[in-house]
């Protein structure tokens, strides 16, 4: 059973979303509430799994709410549900500590099925914000390995990737090969690999080759 607390200063919004949610048999919605303020000792008094909040909330917004929602108990997976537009608050809302955003245009249907990834430990966003978010991940994974690497590392990883031996990557780099062996052993190191072609895969995989 998913129990599920909605919270949104709307009577209409919290009882629409418990006659839905509650004609499912495995959803179960364990109480409504209509300020930010109040999440707190209802979520220390009670079991929830799911937790349905506006952004904009009376006494303390939702954002706010959320984080200190996740410092105290970090098991609870928020879907922020908001008439707030997508683009601006969809990755914000994740930075946060949310499991996932969802507009309030949404139909029944996605709001079952973005409770349902939630609540396996998955993030939920429309298809247009899914990619976006893939796209700061990636850019952000390449961008630690490359602050990682200094600029001669970087210089041996490519020319390793394109087949150039140890003796030839010294003579165009006009260093000696035990220094490019000491270039590749960190580079082993700093992208966590044991040997040559797991190296090149990984350069690959982030764009570095």
């Amino acid at each position: 059973m998913i129990q599920i607390l909605i919270v949104d200063n709307h009577p209409i919004v919290r009882t629409g979303l418990e006659l839905f949610l509650n004609s499912k048999p495995d959803f179960k919605v364990v109480g409504k509430l209509s300020s930010g303020i109040e999440i707190f000792e209802f979520v220390r008094r009670h079991n929830v799994d799911v937790i349905i909040s506006e952004i904009d909330l009376p006494e303390l917004n939702g954002i706010t709410a959320l984080r200190a929602i996740k410092k105290e108990n970090n098991s609870v997976n928020v879907l922020m549900f908001s008439h707030q537009p997508e683009e601006i608050y969809a990755i914000s809302t994740l930075k946060a500590g949310a499991s996932g955003y969802l507009n309030k245009t949404a139909d029944l249907e996605t709001i079952e099925a973005a409770i349902r990834k939630i609540n396996h430990g998955e993030i939920y966003l429309s298809e247009k914000m899914d990619k976006h978010y893939r796209y700061e991940d990636t850019r952000k994974s390449r961008s630690r390995l490359f602050k990682k690497l200094s600029t001669r590392e970087v210089e041996v990883l490519k020319l390793l990737s394109i087949g150039r031996k140890n003796k030839e990557i010294a003579q165009e780099l006009d260093i000696n090969e035990k220094t490019v062996s000491t270039y590749k052993a960190r580079l082993f190191k700093k992208l966590n690999v044991t040997n040559i072609v797991d190296l090149i895969h990984q350069a690959k995989h982030h764009n570095l080759a």
